[in-house]
């Protein structure tokens, strides 16, 4: 393989990468309003040759490149959080700008960049011959994954039937190969009152009171060592084989879990009265050897959960937000925790793509980029989570990340990505499929696959 030639076509098509991207962040794409960006997606594939482009019924768009039955899939999420405070952005998010180094706009690193490697990483092997025979290249842009990691891909897999070999995300990975990640699961605690007029709140019982005592221990949880000091061991403690024998190392590489209570709610009469119930969210990040089960009883067994007996719920949210197409798939927000095996054929060709590529170390564009990077190892893991939380979580089919951007750029207020990560990726997509080595393949290229849920979902 001309590794020359794959760097040098990347190369003359990054004004064209940086022109896509530049469209699509013009075009606003929040969760279950990605049509517009759908659109002008499928245009640029059909204008670059695709064999196939097809939007399927919850509005993913995707393009194909060749003709054999086995699939190689390349997935980048088109939709994007908001904009939140429009006076933290120096520029507009949706107009923005672009230097010699960098694009600036909401979704730039997280993760419409991505999609534009992508669409012309696959554009490169069908004009250089190096789709292998009996594969064909499938491209992704999926929706509604800042609503619900990986809801898209579950409608894949059990809607449209579509099981690739193995799957390339494109989320931004600072200039590393990333072969896993914590998963997610959000929680809801839900505490009953009893109203009564604010003059004498004595007769009634005051659910934010309640509440009040379960936040404190929700924080503990997070905050706490694991040692017996504390009545509340903390999260840590996952990472000490006294608590975790099995799976102690793989959650040293993935990071300890955490939670936080991210929003609450409360009923009343009104502002003289005392409240009669109170509800809060909680965002759970779950390491190796955690599951569903162990973690919402970790929120019942908090000593203040118990203290009000059936007066609390604890429970898992469900989303059912119809798609910009109108169609809903309703699913549990319980998101697995999933890491590969560095040996597995799929990860090696990644590393054995940029080794020949880009050398060993990760590079960077400019001083921002390499304060990021600079030290990190070459394989590496996310903080966030992906649509992998579905590809290799839920079903099994190998995935690893390489994607242009940073994930301290996600959903923040001036976000940017760099030009340089959107040549570096698409040569890179574009040298994968003639390095992987199906016949390397074991068993299983999963070394962590966190227990499903077992709830029947559609």
């Amino acid at each position: 393989m001309d590794f020359a030639a794959i760097k040098k076509a990347a190369e003359a098509y990054g004004p064209s990468m940086t022109r896509f991207l530049r469209d699509m962040i013009a075009i606003p794409s929040e969760s279950c309003e990605e049509k517009g960006v759908v659109y002008r997606i499928k245009e640029e594939m059909e204008k670059l040759g695709y064999d196939k482009v097809e939007i399927d019924g919850l509005g993913n768009v995707i393009g194909w490149m060749g003709d054999g039955e086995k699939i190689i899939a390349i997935d980048s999420h088109i939709d994007t959080v908001g904009i939140g405070n429009i006076n933290n952005w120096e520029a507009d998010p949706y107009k923005g700008y672009e230097t010699d180094k960098i694009i600036y706009g909401r979704g730039g690193s997280d993760q419409e960049g991505g999609l534009a490697s992508a669409v012309y990483g696959t554009k490169i092997m069908k004009e250089m011959g190096l789709i292998p025979k009996g594969y064909k290249i499938m491209v992704v842009g999926s929706v509604q994954e800042e609503d619900c990691d990986g809801m898209c891909w579950q409608y894949i897999y059990n809607v449209d039937k579509i099981v690739p070999e193995f799957v390339i995300s494109t989320e931004p990975t600072d200039g590393g190969i990333y072969r896993g990640h914590r998963g997610r699961m959000e929680i809801r605690v839900d505490v009953k009152g009893v109203s009564c007029h604010g003059s004498a709140p004595e007769r009634g019982d005051n659910a934010i009171y309640k509440m009040a005592d379960i936040l404190q221990e929700v924080r503990a949880l997070n905050e706490n060592p694991a040692d017996d000091s504390v009545e509340i061991k903390g999260l840590v403690k996952m990472l000490d084989p006294k608590y975790n024998p099995d799976h102690y190392e793989d959650a040293r590489f993935l990071g300890r879990g955490t939670c936080t209570t991210s929003q609450i709610f409360f009923t009343s009469p009104s502002r003289c009265a005392v409240a009669d119930s109170c509800a809060i969210s909680i965002d759970r990040r779950m390491t190796a050897g955690e599951t569903y089960k162990s973690c919402l009883k970790e929120i019942e067994d908090l000593p203040a959960v118990k203290k009000y007996g059936d007066d609390v719920k604890v429970s898992m949210y469900w989303y059912d937000r119809p798609a910009w197409t109108g169609e809903v798939y309703k699913t549990e927000c319980f998101f697995p925790t999933w890491i590969n095996k560095e040996s597995a054929p799929h990860v090696k060709a990644l590393v054995d793509a940029y080794h020949e590529l880009w050398g060993k170390e990760r590079i960077w564009a400019d001083d921002t980029a390499k304060s990021k990077r600079e030290g990190r190892p070459l394989v590496d893991k996310w903080t966030f989570s992906t649509n992998g939380v579905s590809i290799q979580g839920r079903y099994g089919i190998p995935c690893v990340g390489f994607g242009p951007g940073a994930e301290s750029q996600a959903h923040a207020p001036n976000e940017i990505t760099w030009k340089q990560d959107l040549v570096v990726c698409a040569a890179l997509y574009a040298a994968v499929p003639m390095l992987y080595k199906p016949a390397e393949k074991e068993e299983s290229a999963t070394s962590f696959r966190q227990e499903l849920t077992g709830n029947d979902i559609r």
